[in-house]
């Protein structure tokens, strides 16, 4: 009885050993069809003429900066900035099977999606879109067609959407390119490419030309009457004393009788230049590091002779303003040292989490750190959709080494003893509890609608998630090695005090320019636009009473740990 339960048990082990083996052959047949497929498509879309591409794994913003290294996560090529705003492909391959291969690896980037049986729009098909089509332009190393700013959405870019952005950035026109890129810029500056060249849809729109490998389909975006263009990211900067010989030597000067806040940001904003300084009726334009020392104090007192922002001059003078006090305004233009952001140059040691519980504003924050030190941040986690806006690190092993902060909402005592020391981001709960709800019944930049405030589900998340806010913060408060603890809501009163605070902790030298560019462009787009809210008070008065319980909690053990306790909006009246 025994020998026959051997021999089958003996059978059994070798029927496993060959079904895996059989599994392996499979697998490996089938990566090697797909290379073949998509080497061919890669031949077929590019054809020997088209010049040399850049590959995409590095973040395009830091290529057009001059002096800045960085090293591709490509294993096929890797790109390097030179002096001079140049670029250089350093490949491994022979030359000439290097543009299919670097075509082959932007067709990776983009594998995220499946492929769309119609990828491919035919030229005469009529579509409908806002503005006015252009043409199809080259962009690559050499004729970079669109200058500013550019973002990703593999999933649902649109013509239009390409356009509102660059619009709302204060961009004359929009481009697209491999049906999920946008580009934005005030100048079209490459030569006119064949529109058959431009031959690839959009990911979220059939119909509309999208741009092809190393091509933009451009549009002019529709153009608002002056003063009603409605711009992202303009900020009162304040009142400030400029000599005569600083003001002579900003590059635009222009004299406007009816000169108002609004029309010389957007002569400031046509000219690409991030910062607009007037004094009725004269207007300028420049860069931040020109201006003035980022420590100088606001006087608006002694601005406000001037009259409210949209009042127009009075004075008739053509003439160069003597010294005197400016009003300055940050435009949504954002200055080309803002864009050079990078992996770390030697891979760190030390693990720096910047945690949070969900809601509590992680993304914005990563944001403001990734403007002001140029460095990427990464993550314990994999967000698709975050990675496509921008955030490079999101791919990136989070014990790379190479980010300068890890995000994590993690709060068990083996995860947090994996960091060296953090960033304890806490943020008012109520604020936090809908900022998730948000995200979680629409996205990241979405909101949810009145009948999901209503349902069961809202309840159902706040008897869960309220509890994870207080065991979040006191998980940190007592396993954490070294911590720094953030409030939200100090960070929006205290923009440029608390990011010297953040950059001192994770020992990066920040530069004036830099914290200029995080103040005029601190949102981004990466904050919930607005202060959407349901119509009525979706706390009941049981929830409050537990989340004020919580909040008493947590200020307790701040305290007792030396950090200053909660902000007062947040404690229970």
């Amino acid at each position: 009885m025994v020998v026959p339960l051997s021999k089958l048990h003996c059978l059994l082990k070798r029927a496993q050993m060959l079904l895996l083996c059989l599994g392996i052959a499979y697998l490996m047949a089938g990566s090697i069809l797909l290379l073949q497929r998509s080497t061919i498509r890669a031949a077929q879309l590019n054809p020997p003429s088209l010049p040399p591409l850049l590959s995409l794994v590095a973040p395009p913003a830091a290529l057009r900066a001059a002096g800045m290294g960085m090293r591709a996560r490509s294993r096929w090529a890797a790109v390097q900035a030179v002096s001079g705003g140049g670029v250089k492909a350093l490949r491994s391959w022979p030359g000439s099977r290097g543009l299919g291969v670097q075509h082959l690896h932007r067709r990776w980037f983009h594998s995220l999606l499946p492929e769309n049986p119609e990828q491919k729009v035919s030229q005469h098909r009529s579509s409908r879109h806002k503005g006015t089509y252009m043409g199809c332009f080259l962009h690559n190393a050499s004729d970079r067609a669109l200058g500013g700013t550019m973002l990703y959405d593999l999933r649902k870019m649109t013509s239009s959407l390409c356009q509102d952005t660059c619009s709302e950035s204060g961009y004359q026109f929009a481009g697209l390119e491999y049906g999920a890129e946008c580009h934005c810029g005030n100048r079209i500056s490459s030569p006119q490419a064949p529109e058959e060249d431009c031959s690839l849809v959009c990911r979220g729109e059939r119909g509309s030309p999208c741009g092809g490998v190393g091509r933009l389909s451009i549009y002019k975006v529709e153009e608002q009457l002056p003063g009603h263009r409605k711009f992202r990211n303009v900020h009162h900067r304040g009142c400030f004393k400029l000599t005569n010989g600083t003001v002579g030597a900003f590059p635009i000067h222009s004299v406007q009788p009816n000169l108002t806040a609004q029309s010389c940001i957007e002569t400031c904003t046509d000219k690409e230049l991030p910062l607009a300084v007037l004094k009725r009726p004269h207007c300028f334009c420049t860069w931040t590091s020109s201006l003035f020392d980022i420590n100088q104090q606001s006087d608006e007192q002694r601005c406000a002779d001037s009259g409210a922002p949209n009042r127009t001059a009075t004075s008739a003078s053509t003439a160069p303003p003597e010294s005197g006090h400016y009003q300055v305004y940050h435009t949504p233009v954002l200055d080309s040292r803002c864009k050079e952001r990078m992996f770390l140059p030697q891979r760190s040691s030390s693990l720096v989490a910047l945690s949070s519980f969900p809601g509590a504003g992680n993304t914005w924050v990563r944001h403001l750190i990734e403007l002001v030190t140029g460095y990427y941040t990464g993550s314990f986690y994999f967000d698709g959709s975050l990675y496509n806006r921008g955030f490079k690190g999101e791919k990136d092993y989070w014990k790379s080494g190479r980010s300068v902060c890890v995000k994590t909402h993690e709060s068990g005592q083996k995860e947090i003893e994996m960091f060296d020391s953090a960033i304890l981001l806490i943020r008012n709960p109520y604020r936090s509890l809908i900022a998730e709800f948000n995200r979680k019944c629409a996205g990241h930049l979405g909101h949810a609608t009145e009948a999901q405030w209503d349902s069961k589900e809202w309840p159902e998340f706040v008897s869960s998630y309220a509890p994870w806010w207080a065991s979040h913060a006191l998980s940190w408060l007592k396993f954490g090695q070294r911590l720094l603890v953030v409030h939200y809501e100090e960070l929006q009163r205290a923009l440029l005090p608390q990011l010297r605070l953040v950059a001192a902790f994770l020992n990066v030298s920040i530069t004036e320019e830099r914290l200029l560019c995080a103040q005029s462009n601190q949102d981004g787009h990466f904050k919930r636009p607005g202060a959407q809210r349901p119509a009525f008070d979706p706390f009941t008065p049981d929830m409050r009473r537990m989340i004020d319980s919580f909040i008493l909690t947590v200020d307790q053990a701040l305290q007792s740990r030396n950090f200053s306790g909660l902000p007062q909006e947040y404690l229970p009246r």
